[in-house]
This record gives structure tokens, C-alpha cells and sequence, in this order.
């Protein structure tokens, strides 16, 4: 009887133990739950205000950006590849195509020059001498000068640069918007540098967002992202409303680079 009485004990005890241990886990689990949620929370939080300091507005607000004055005259390059419209030069000789963006360092003057007063002024030089043929050989030099300037449209256009081809030409156009009209390459002027900075870190945050464990690059963008915040505070104290004219056209915040920064 003693024996039967203490197996019943020993059942009792070990069936508590068990549900003891089974509660504990499940509040275990609850909590583990409950502080992953509020670390996957604090997380969020965190990269929204990282996004905010660095691209300069909220998240969801991204038409800020593709309305300033900044991401319109930049190419990038789905731009680059998905605008397939040539643009047309009628002129007496036939009709000349060029790409929509040619490579970086031609200019409306270069381009006049080089795509309608060179090819007749070579044609002409093709022929010197006057004679019964003068005519269908003017023709064929026309026409051999045609075909040459539709060739050097497509050695120059801008898709055949590299990337550091399309950062230059997008400093180029960059630098020409923000200067002064007096002075179009004023590479000192605050907003000038300003606006270089913004397209720099918007392209470095594109990169980090493939590659998140690029270290070095995280660091250099929290140096970039600083450096703007400063030219920009600089401007503030320089010329007040030059500094509210400049936040909008390059997409900016004015709390995205006044008070703390968290990158």
C-alpha cells in the first residue's frame, strides 16, 4: 500500500513538473516574440530616419525628388536606355540622326558645327575641280559627307560611355544649372557644391542598398551626408533665402539637414 501511495506521489509531482515547463517555455516564446517585434519596430524606425537624412525627405514622398529641379536634369541610366527617340537635323543635304544624349563635352555649338556646317563645307571641298561631272560628283560627296556625320552620331552618343562618362556629364549639367548666369561654371558656389554632393550620395545609397556590407562606402556616405548638412547650414547664415530657394530644387528637407543626423 505504502508502495501504490508512493508511486502516485512521484506521478503527481513529475505531471506539475511538466506543466510547470511547458508554461514556462510558452511565456518564454511570448516574450522572445513580443521583443523581436519591438526590435524589428526599432529597426524600421531607424532606417526610415537613416533614409530621411540621407535622401532628404520622408519616405513615400519620393515625388518631391523626381519634381526638383536637380533629378531633371541629371541622366541616369535607365534614362539613358529607355529614351530611344533620335532627334532629327533637316538640312539640304538629307536628314542627319542624332541619339537624345550625346557624349559629355559637345555642346549646342559643337553639335551645330559638327552636324550642319561641317558636311557641306567638306562636300564642297571634295570637289575642286569644275568640269561636266561636277554635279552628280557634288552629289556623291553630299552624300558620302551625310552617311559619314550619321557614323560619328552614333560613335558619340552617350551610351557607349562608361559610368564615369555619365558622372561626368551629369556634373557637367549640374554645375551649369546651379551657377550663376554670369559666371556658368562656378564650381565654389554653395549650391553648386551642394547640389555635386546630392548626386554623389544618392548614387552611393543605391549602391549600399545592393550591398549592405560595404562598411567602407557606409562610412562614406555619413562624411558626405555631413559635409552637405554643413555648406548647407553655411548658406543659411550666408543668404537666407538663397538657402530656402535651393532646399526644393534639390529635393530637400529643411529637417533633413538641420539638427542631428543619423546615418
Amino acid at each position: 500500500m505504502f508502495k501504490s501511495c508512493l508511486t502516485n506521489v512521484s506521478q503527481s509531482v513529475a505531471s506539475s513538473s511538466r506543466s510547470s515547463l511547458h508554461t514556462s517555455a510558452v511565456l518564454n516564446a511570448r516574450l522572445s516574440s513580443k521583443q523581436a517585434r519591438h526590435e524589428k519596430i526599432s529597426k524600421l524606425a531607424f532606417d526610415a530616419q537613416r533614409e530621411y537624412a540621407v535622401l532628404g525627405h520622408r519616405p513615400g514622398q519620393d515625388h518631391k525628388w523626381q519634381s526638383c529641379a536637380l533629378a531633371k536634369v541629371i541622366i541616369t541610366q535607365d534614362a539613358l536606355y529607355s529614351d530611344s527617340v533620335p532627334e532629327i537635323i533637316h538640312s539640304p543635304e538629307g536628314d542627319i540622326e542624332l541619339p537624345p544624349h550625346l557624349s559629355f563635352g559637345i555642346t549646342e555649338r559643337s553639335k551645330e558645327l559638327l552636324f550642319k556646317v561641317l558636311p557641306p563645307l567638306s562636300a564642297q571641298k571634295g570637289v575642286t575641280k569644275f568640269s561636266e561631272n561636277v554635279v552628280s560628283e557634288m552629289q556623291e560627296a553630299t552624300e558620302n559627307e551625310k552617311a559619314k556625320a550619321n557614323m560619328f552620331a552614333k560613335v558619340v552618343d552617350l551610351r557607349n560611355a562608361n559610368a564615369k562618362g555619365l558622372a561626368f556629364e551629369n556634373r557637367r549639367r549640374c554645375i551649369k544649372l546651379f551657377s550663376p548666369p554670369g559666371n556658368p561654371f562656378d564650381t565654389g558656389r554653395p549650391e553648386v557644391q551642394a547640389a555635386l554632393l546630392t548626386i554623389q550620395i544618392r548614387g552611393l545609397w543605391k549602391h549600399l542598398l545592393a550591398f549592405r556590407k560595404d562598411i567602407d562606402n557606409r562610412r562614406g556616405l555619413r562624411q558626405l551626408v555631413h559635409e552637405r548638412a554643413k555648406i548647407l547650414k553655411y548658406l543659411k547664415r550666408l543668404d537666407r533665402d538663397r538657402y530656402e530657394v535651393i532646399l526644393p530644387r534639390l529635393g530637400l528637407d529643411a529637417a533633413s539637414v538641420e539638427g542631428e543626423l543619423v546615418v
